[in-house]
């Protein structure tokens, strides 16, 4: 276990959270709830602490929670620190978001029933971490019910040992390579990655990745400066594997992976050879689809402003495998934002 494994865990993003005032009925209105949200958890999951501050104010009828920010309804299924990362390039502490317990935007959203919905999410995307690792989810799909208790008490709690202990029987591994050296030698022996899982376990594979990318005509040096996302329609929201791949002595590092992910920006970067393309989520959860690139052709026609992975921009030559066995989410997944600015002359193409 690494020390940045124990820090995406123990990580938390200060939320001032509001409730929106066509459900406030008293005066003077609540005030907001100030809450610690775990990285990788789910705003869905922050009921219990939300209902009992807004309940005495809120109209009458059934609760379904949502939440939006600058009035884009925010996604549930997407973890809380990703959102963070993805919707505030300058970080805005505390978060402010707003909350709802009525008028369900189903239009917008998928249907979110609380806990069990986040749950099912949370399994489906393990069981698809795990087709991309092993090529089968039988692990995931044989787990026995005292596990999955375990285990999803386990993200909910914030317990990485108990994570582990269950985790491990999944046999999905860590993800090494020959090159991890590279960065061991710099790093104390305690966050060295040459851990294994408690089955010792080490895989050297595809890696599940869930792309965040938007694009940018505009130059920027300051994230304050930097376009703001107020549109889903602007994010390509797609899972793609990734192979690590050495080549001519050198580790393969977090910029390779991100040319190798977005070869429609990137010239000579191809999934031809590693057999599984794009699998896009917009046909599993009714997202709108696109990539931003998909009218251009394959030429390096971008410039990569921003890769943002568990509130950090790692520097882009870090090992590759580094970055995914340290900062992965609980679901196997890696979940990376990247904002690309496009050249003007392409941009018309």
């Amino acid at each position: 276990m690494s020390e940045a494994q124990k820090y995406v865990w123990e990580g938390a993003i200060p939320l001032q959270i509001h409730l929106h005032e066509s459900e406030v009925t008293t005066l003077p209105p609540p005030p907001p709830a100030l809450v610690l949200a775990p990285r990788i958890g789910y705003l869905p999951l922050l009921i219990s602490l939300l209902k009992p501050h807004f309940s005495s104010t809120l109209p009458p009828g059934q609760d379904t929670i949502w939440f939006e920010y600058k009035g884009l309804p925010l996604k549930w299924y997407i973890p809380t620190g990703v959102l963070f990362d993805l919707l505030c390039v300058e970080p805005e502490r505390p978060w402010n978001p707003t909350v709802h317990f009525r008028g369900y935007p189903s239009n917008l959203l998928l249907p979110c029933e609380g806990e069990d919905s986040v749950k099912r999410s949370f399994i489906n995307s393990l069981k698809e971490a795990a087709y991309v690792i092993n090529g089968n989810c039988k692990n995931v799909m044989n787990m026995s019910q005292p596990d999955q208790v375990e285990l999803w008490g386990s993200v909910l709690n914030g317990n990485l040992e108990s994570y582990r202990r269950v985790s491990s029987k999944l046999k999905l591994g860590t993800f090494e390579d020959k090159h991890t050296e590279n960065i061991n030698s710099v790093l104390p022996k305690s966050e060295s990655t040459g851990d294994t899982d408690a089955a010792g376990q080490v895989k050297s594979g595809r890696i599940p990745v869930r792309l965040y990318v938007w694009t940018v005509n505009e130059e920027f040096d300051d994230f304050e400066d930097a376009p703001q996302v107020d549109d889903w329609d602007k994010v390509s929201y797609t899972n793609r594997p990734v192979e690590i791949h050495n080549e001519d002595g050198k580790f393969f590092s977090l910029n390779d992976a991100v040319r190798r992910l977005l070869p429609e920006f990137f010239q000579g970067s191809s999934f031809d050879n590693e057999g599984d393309t794009n699998i896009n989520r917009t046909t599993e959860e009714g997202e709108n689809s696109g990539d931003p690139g998909s009218s251009f052709d394959a030429h390096e026609i971008a410039e990569i402003k921003l890769v943002r992975i568990q509130g950090i921009e790692p520097i882009l030559e870090i090992p590759f495998s580094w970055v995914v066995n340290n900062l992965m989410n609980p679901e196997y997944f890696l979940h990376m934002c990247v904002c690309l600015k496009i050249s003007e002359a392409s941009a018309v193409q």
